[in-house]
């Protein structure tokens, strides 16, 4: 379990991570601020703050990969 603390409002929240790295979005449970987050070695390295649209692409861009994934296996 990896702990973060939110960058806008600084309230922690936790994720589960399968790796000790992770690249992609983070919402605050308290602020609802969105992010896209890095964790490298179970620690984050960087963030910046993304819109709804932003995430929405990304989550329609991982689909797609997922897809394409799955029809080279």
């Amino acid at each position: 379990m990896f702990t973060i603390k939110c960058p806008a409002c600084g309230v922690e929240g936790s994720m589960s991570l399968i790796d000790a790295g992770y690249i992609g979005p983070y919402r605050c449970w308290s602020c609802h601020a969105l992010f896209t987050i890095e964790i490298k070695n179970n620690q984050m390295t960087a963030y910046k703050p993304l819109s709804e649209e932003e995430l929405k692409r990304q989550q329609e861009l991982k689909k797609l990969q997922d897809k394409n994934k799955k029809r080279e296996e």
